[in-house]
């Protein structure tokens, strides 16, 4: 395998709106992680992206799935790869201002949290409280990583921050620094092969745009 060809199904995602976006408009940025896999013959990788999406109704961790082993669907994302995680979202948000948090525990996959604000506070904010003392119920389990990969292609890398290319300003997947890096450690085994001189921008606070319609 070669990291141009990685870096081209990247592309091909990016063109056709499928590369994960954190400043999507739809969606407020919560939360990132991007998890790379590969063997000798294989390569695999997923990226996270947890938004709040007022049109859905819920707290969402989209699963991007890209690879050369891919077991069902292609490179991107399709409906099985949105997961809701709030599992009472009609007793949190207020049924007379959406968007609006209506107060009480937020029950997150079985898991009752209580947050630590008030009635009337914008819904994003107060989801935006899970991260990160609650990220991982947040996050993608094994089961949900695995959907459309094999289970026996080993995982080399996990990024829970890097510097990502922002589609906004016109930044290709294949001309960014993180992303060469990444396709290089796929392609490689190497994990040296990545070592960003770029900050990471993955924190939602980079990416005001987000949810903006």
């Amino acid at each position: 395998m070669r990291s141009t060809e990685i870096l081209e199904q990247f592309d091909a995602a990016d063109e056709d709106y499928l590369f994960p976006d954190l400043g999507h408009v739809y969606h407020y940025a919560v939360d990132a992680r991007l998890h790379a896999y590969r063997d000798p013959r294989r390569w695999a990788l997923v990226v996270e992206t947890v938004g709040y999406s007022p049109r859905a109704g819920n707290l969402v961790d989209v699963l991007h799935v890209f690879g050369d082993c891919l077991t069902s669907g292609e490179p991107g994302y399709e409906n099985g790869d949105f997961h809701d995680r709030v599992d009472n979202w009609d007793e949190i948000e207020d049924c007379d201002e959406p968007e609006i948090y209506r107060g009480g525990p937020i029950v997150v996959r079985g898991e009752s949290i209580t947050v630590a604000a008030e009635p009337g506070d914008d819904l994003v904010d107060v989801l935006r409280q899970l991260v990160p003392l609650h990220r991982g119920l947040l996050l993608a389990d094994e089961r949900e990583l695995r959907r459309r990969i094999p289970p026996d292609v080993p995982e080399v890398l996990r990024l829970d921050q890097w510097h990502h290319p922002d589609p906004a300003e016109g930044q290709r997947p294949s001309e960014s620094e993180a992303f060469r890096q990444i396709a290089d450690v796929l392609a490689t085994g190497d994990i040296r092969r990545y070592a960003p001189s770029l900050p990471p921008n993955t924190h939602w606070s980079r990416w005001p745009r987000s949810g903006s319609l």
